[in-house]
C-alpha cells in the first residue's frame, strides 16, 4: 500500500519569511535548511505568487507545445463522449464561456448550437467521466458563467430524473438509497460512482424526497467508511484499504461531503469531510500528478475546505501540496514518476496542473 504513496513528513507549519531575510537579489528566502521544498515553503508571497504564475505559464507552453506544435497543427478530435470533462460537451461548454469572453458572439452562438445538438445515447452510464452527470456537470458550467437558463431546464430535468430513477431501481435490495453501476460494479468514488454522481445532484433543482436520498446516501457511506477513515473504491471492494485517490477514495468523498456541507448546511457532512481530509493528509502525498489519481486532485480537498470554513489550518496543506506538486512536475516527472501523460485529457492532463496553480 505505501509505494503509491510517499510518506508525509511535511510540518504542518513554515513562517514566511519576511522581506529582510531574502537574498540580495530578492528573489529565493534565505533558509538555513538546503532542502527547495522548505525554500518554497517559506518563501514570502510577493514571490510565492510570481512563482506560482511561473509555473502557470510554463505548464502553458507545454499545452500549446504537446496538443498543437506536436502534432502538426492538427488535434486529434476527442469528442467521441458526451461528457464535460471527457467528451464533446466540455468541448463545447469551454468554447462558449471562451467566446463570450472574446466578445465574439458569432462563435459563442455556434458553440451553443454544437452543444444544444448533443443527444445521450440511450445506453449511457449516470457516473461523471462518461455518463449522464458528466453532462450534466457542462450544462450547470455554461449556466454558471453565461447566466442561468442558457441551457433549459427542460435539457436537464429528464436526465435528473433518470439518474433518480436508475439509482433508487438498483437501490432496491440494499441499504442505500441510490446505488449505481459502471461495468458491473457498484463504485462509490468521484468518477464512476456515488461520489461524483451526488456532487453534481445537488446542483441540480431536487425535490424533497430527492434531496433526502442524496443524503441519505452520503451518510450510508460515511458509515460504512473504513476504521483509518478511509473510504472503499466500490461495494465489492469493502476489505481493501488501499486506494486515497480523487477517483476512488477519502479525496473524492470529501469534495463532496464538503459540497453538501455548502449546499445545505449540514454540520455531519463537514465535520466528515474534515476526518476525510486527514486520511488524505497522511496517505495522500500520491507519486503522480494528476487529478484522476494524482497529488493534483488530492490537493483540492484542502482547497476546498479553505474555501468553505476560511480556516487557516486548511490553508497551509493546500499550499504544502501545491509546492510539492511544483517540486514533482521539476523535478521527479521524469525521474522517478515516469507516468504517462495525456495532454489534452481534463482529468489526466497538463491542464489540472495549470487550473489548480492558478486557483
Amino acid at each position: 500500500m505505501a509505494d503509491r504513496f510517499f510518506p508525509n513528513v511535511m510540518p504542518d507549519f513554515v513562517a514566511e519569511a519576511t522581506a529582510e531575510t531574502q537574498d540580495e537579489e530578492g528573489k529565493e528566502p534565505v533558509v538555513v535548511t538546503q532542502d527547495s521544498l522548505m525554500k518554497l515553503l517559506s518563501m514570502p508571497y510577493s514571490s510565492l505568487s510570481q512563482r506560482f504564475k511561473r509555473a502557470a505559464l510554463d505548464l502553458k507552453e507545454t499545452i500549446t507545445l504537446e496538443t498543437w506544435g506536436m502534432t502538426g497543427q492538427q488535434v486529434q478530435d476527442f469528442t467521441l463522449y458526451v461528457t464535460f470533462l471527457c467528451g464533446r460537451a466540455g468541448v463545447c461548454a469551454l468554447g462558449a464561456v471562451l467566446a463570450k469572453h472574446a466578445r465574439d458572439e458569432q462563435l459563442l452562438n455556434c458553440y451553443l448550437v454544437q452543444f444544444r445538438e448533443i443527444k445521450l445515447p440511450r445506453n449511457l452510464p449516470d457516473e461523471l467521466l462518461y455518463g449522464r452527470v458528466g453532462y450534466l456537470w457542462a450544462c450547470l458550467f455554461i449556466n454558471k458563467h453565461m447566466g442561468a437558463g442558457t441551457i433549459p431546464s427542460t435539457y436537464t430535468c429528464s436526465v435528473v430524473n433518470e439518474i433518480i430513477k436508475n439509482g433508487r431501481e438498483l437501490a432496491k435490495s440494499g441499504r442505500c438509497p441510490l446505488m449505481f453501476e459502471w461495468y458491473g460494479e457498484k463504485y462509490w468514488g468521484a468518477a464512476h460512482g456515488l461520489t461524483g454522481i451526488m456532487h453534481v445532484l445537488m446542483d441540480m433543482d431536487l425535490k424533497p424526497d430527492e434531496v433526502e436520498d442524496v443524503k441519505g446516501t452520503l451518510r450510508y457511506m460515511i458509515n460504512n467508511q473504513f476504521p483509518s477513515g478511509n473510504y472503499p473504491a466500490s461495494e465489492e471492494d469493502i476489505k481493501r484499504d488501499v486506494l486515497v485517490h480523487w477517483c476512488h477514495g477519502a479525496p473524492g468523498v470529501a469534495l463532496t461531503l464538503v459540497k453538501e456541507a455548502r449546499v445545505f448546511g449540514d454540520k455531519e457532512f463537514l465535520e466528515a469531510a474534515a476526518d476525510a481530509a486527514e486520511v488524505v493528509w497522511n496517505r495522500g502525498l500520491l507519486k503522480r500528478v494528476r487529478i484522476c489519481h494524482g497529488i493534483s486532485g488530492n490537493a483540492y480537498v484542502f482547497l476546498s475546505l479553505y474555501q468553505l470554513t476560511m480556516w487557516s489550518s486548511y490553508a497551509e496543506p493546500k499550499l504544502l501540496l501545491a509546492f510539492y506538486l511544483i517540486e514533482l512536475t521539476s523535478s521527479y516527472q521524469r525521474e522517478t514518476c515516469m507516468e504517462v501523460i495525456t495532454p489534452t485529457h481534463c482529468s489526466k492532463g497538463w491542464e489540472v496542473w495549470l487550473i489548480f496553480f492558478l486557483t
